[in-house]
């Protein structure tokens, strides 16, 4: 299973975000050990760089994002997908449009967010952190 991690579920690791850190911390642990394929827009990469420097210094999050990268593929953002986005009248919020674009250019099955109800028009099956978790569990009974 191929999934596109929101930016808010990687910032829930990158940040240590109680009550969320538990399971997003398991979903990362299952990209790191192979269990599902992991992908994060490529915007979501600079937005996670530009809050953990605020909140973690430059230091630590160019090291925490080294380790995300060495671990989760990057879902493109290019002008196909830009203007996609800008065309999908499903979605209220372009950042939102933009991932969910940006997850189809990378061909995941899934979107895993802890805002599902921004996603209500996706295209791709989008799943809370806890249901993704608890799918994946399922499958490996």
């Amino acid at each position: 299973m191929k999934v596109l991690f929101d930016t808010n579920v990687l910032l829930d690791v990158l940040l240590e975000r109680e009550p969320y850190i538990n399971v997003a911390s398991k979903l990362v642990a299952l990209v790191d050990n192979g269990r599902i394929e992991g992908s994060a827009c490529a915007t979501t990469v600079t937005t996670l760089y530009y809050i953990g420097a605020k909140d973690l210094g430059r230091k630590v999050a160019h090291e925490k994002l080294r380790t995300l990268l060495g671990i989760f593929e990057v879902a493109p953002v290019d002008r196909d997908v830009l203007q996609r986005a800008l065309d999908d009248e499903g979605f209220s919020d372009f950042e939102d449009a933009v991932v969910h674009e940006s997850a189809h250019a990378a061909g995941v099955s899934a979107i895993v967010t802890r805002n599902g109800k921004d996603f209500t028009k996706a295209t791709i099956p989008v799943f809370e952190p806890f249901e993704l978790l608890a799918a994946i569990a399922a499958r490996a009974d």
